[in-house]
């Protein structure tokens, strides 16, 4: 084996074929489609980490917390932002563990140099000790080692790393290449089994080639009414199957208009609550007026869609 070739996984019967992952996904109430399936179980059996890209709330963060739980992993979620360095994301000292380590040292100093013949043979035993003091024990794991040191794998979710500095993506390129990081001080750690890693991209700014070489790429737009139908039903299966066709249709007109911001799946689930919650039977203009701040974060866009409300609420009721 090559020092860059990463170890093999372990066969996971929940990962043996593409239908098994994806109705073990349907079991966890991740609905996805045949393009989405296939691309984790090749990330499974590949080691290939995914680059998850798309419009924000369609559900890329929830793939990843979706297959943590298919597999009974632990999740280990990075959250990037601009400034993110590797004392945040990779590691770092313990430095009050080694001040008080240092300060042990000071006081047993003469002990240790007793018997020393001459300076040389006394910088020789500090050195024995200047070796300890950065080693594992000393070493703060953060998200990116603690997935490589998890001794039975996990998930980890790099989310919105466009939002992270393109100097933070070559820290990433070690890991996502070969599943291990270079610590000047100790050396190379590398994972014992490989996490199963997403990156979660809102295009917010251009990712660098080299990144995304190393990754399988996966575009997740936002889904067909017939996907989203069932999306809810998985979520909110209090809701009326009547009711459920008339909530997607209308988020579907409503992703047609010319919005700041479109409502995302996860808005459309939260309305499908707000609906059950209010016990409503069927969308009617007043009904969706009063809750539409739930499905839209703009009041420009509230304005816009507010005098077409009786429209697009009558073209969803007769969509049914």
């Amino acid at each position: 084996m090559s020092p860059t070739t990463p170890p093999q996984a372990a066969a996971d019967p929940r990962m043996a074929d593409i239908p098994t992952v994806k109705s073990g996904f349907e079991q966890h109430r991740y609905i996805c489609n045949d393009r989405i399936a296939t691309t984790v179980y090749l990330a499974h059996h590949l080691q290939k980490p995914v680059l998850v890209e798309g419009p924000p709330g369609v559900g890329k963060t929830e793939l990843a917390l979706a297959t943590a739980r298919l597999l009974e992993l632990p999740l280990v979620r990075l959250q990037c932002y601009e400034g993110l360095d590797e004392s945040k994301a990779l590691y770092e000292w313990k430095y009050g563990k080694q001040l008080l380590y240092t300060q042990m040292l000071r006081e047993k100093l003469s002990e240790i140099l007793d018997g020393a013949k001459d300076l040389k043979a006394g910088m020789a035993r500090l050195h024995d000790f200047a070796d300890v003091f950065f080693s594992e024990e000393f070493l703060e794991a953060r998200p990116l080692l603690q997935a490589l040191k998890e001794p039975t794998g996990a998930v980890l979710l790099i989310d919105e790393v466009d939002k992270s500095d393109y100097e933070f993506e070559a820290y990433l390129l070690e890991i996502l290449s070969a599943y291990q990081i270079t610590i000047p001080e100790i050396g190379t750690i590398r994972a014992g089994v490989p996490p199963i890693v997403f990156l979660t991209s809102n295009n917010t700014r251009e990712l660098g080639d080299a990144l995304k070489r190393r990754c399988l790429h996966l575009y997740i737009p936002f889904p067909d009414a017939k996907i989203e139908s069932r999306i809810v039903e998985a979520q909110v299966p209090g809701l009326s199957e009547s009711l459920r066709k008339q909530l997607v249709a209308f988020v579907h007109a409503l992703r047609e208009a010319d919005l700041k911001k479109l409502p995302a799946i996860s808005e459309t689930v939260d309305w499908a609550r707000t609906l059950v919650l209010l016990n409503a039977t069927e969308l009617d203009a007043d009904l969706v007026r009063s809750t539409l701040n739930v499905l839209l974060k703009f009041q420009e866009d509230a304005e816009t869609v507010d005098p077409e409300l009786h429209a697009l609420t009558r073209a969803a009721k007769q969509a049914v």
